[in-house]
């Protein structure tokens, strides 16, 4: 399966109890099983977020033949994900850059090395 890569945004409330509990949700041992489960079964083969202040980054990827907003509306169907979403949106700020629509900013790519080394 040849994967697409997408990189998105988003702040969390800068608070430092809430973020440290938006961290303790996100450990393998804390996560809600089914969370990781349902983005595997949407596509997904990847999903990494990393945090810098109040500034979260997730870099995707995903199945070429799909698009991660389709990926990201499958996962929506499966059993607790939806009242993840609701949970995590507590601790989240939409970045005002965000689409209408957008939660997690989509990133525009600035240099990628393979397209340059040929």
């Amino acid at each position: 399966m040849a994967l697409k890569r997408s990189c998105l945004a988003l702040d969390l409330v800068d608070d430092e109890n809430l973020i440290a509990t938006y961290e303790q949700y996100h450990r393998p041992e804390q996560i809600w099983p089914e969370i990781p489960v349902g983005i595997r079964e949407a596509g997904i083969a990847d999903m990494q977020i990393y945090r810098i202040g109040t500034r979260l980054f997730m870099i995707v990827d995903y199945d070429e033949n799909t698009s991660l907003s389709a990926a990201f509306e499958k996962m929506g169907t499966f059993p607790r994900q939806p009242e993840w979403g609701t949970l995590m949106h507590g601790f989240q700020k939409i970045l005002p850059e965000a689409q209408p629509g957008e939660h997690w900013a989509e990133m525009k790519p600035v240099f990628l090395l393979n397209d340059c080394i040929q």
